[in-house]
């Protein structure tokens, strides 16, 4: 009857209130499918009301969401109906609520709904940290790009600008990290150099790139810390990568890998 009388009276902000409190208070008590049926209508009066405050309501129902028992069949129209109401300012829902719905799943150890959710946030830092752990605890050592080759491919294809399983993209740096995922797969050094040289005005871009580039080198390729010279840290590395393909095999140089074949007769921009 409370429920009827505020929302008749449209006193949303006192009936949100009570909705949140009582549907944690079921689910504090172990009553999953009355504490998610609260959970419901508190998405239901957020819609009615038209009430986007994001930053305050996230957290909230991230705590609802995170009570409700994964076995609880109610929790998937919860979530659903969440991301719903975070879609008033967004096809796929907020970025905020995606991480954090994100983070709840990442503490269950789901991990692939909560990649999926990261692919929808802003938190770069978050679903690399996520990567690491889920290859860690789900994959074999030698996986570790096949974990980041699946989340690339699915960015790229449910990016709305972007729509593409493959090269080539209209984005340079998108195509270098697709060549990218491709040498460190066939471990050529060769190829590995040639394609840092091609994107070079692009690695630039970014400073930090080539520290990234410099420790892929090092763990993938087997190069050494290249030299702290006057020339700059990215010529260093560029040389770094000459002088280890000057020390490769004579087979190696003979009998280029495939991937190096597609960077040398693929337009790399």
């Amino acid at each position: 009857m409370l429920y009827f009388r505020y929302l008749g009276q449209e006193k949303y902000t006192e009936l949100l209130d009570l909705l949140y409190k009582g549907s944690l208070s079921f689910l504090d008590h172990n009553q999953h499918i009355s504490g998610a049926d609260l959970g419901i209508l508190l998405i239901e009066v957020l819609v009615k009301s038209q009430n986007k405050n994001f930053t305050e309501w996230t957290p909230k129902l991230c705590k609802i969401f995170a009570k409700i028992s994964p076995t609880t069949v109610e929790r998937d129209t919860f979530i659903v109906n969440t991301i719903r109401w975070s879609s008033l300012d967004g096809k796929h829902g907020h970025p905020f609520l995606h991480q954090n719905i994100a983070q709840v799943y990442w503490n269950e150890k789901n991990y692939v709904q909560a990649r999926h959710h990261y692919l929808h946030s802003k938190d770069g830092n978050g679903c690399a940290r996520l990567l690491i752990e889920f290859q860690s605890m789900q994959g074999f050592r030698c996986e570790a790009d096949l974990f980041i080759a699946q989340t690339f491919t699915s960015y790229t294809q449910q990016h709305p600008n972007i729509k593409r399983s493959g090269p080539p993209y209209l984005l340079p740096l998108l195509n270098f990290i697709w060549f990218l995922l491709q040498a460190i797969e066939s471990r050529k050094l060769a190829t590995f150099t040639v394609l840092c040289q091609q994107y070079e005005p692009s690695i630039k871009r970014d400073p930090c790139y080539v520290q990234y580039l410099d420790r892929i080198g090092q763990i993938f390729f087997g190069l050494k810390p290249p030299p702290q010279q006057s020339k700059g840290i990215f010529d260093n590395l560029i040389q770094s990568f000459l002088n280890s393909a000057e020390d490769d095999s004579d087979d190696d140089i003979s009998h280029p890998s495939s991937s190096r074949q597609i960077i040398e007769n693929t337009d790399l921009d």
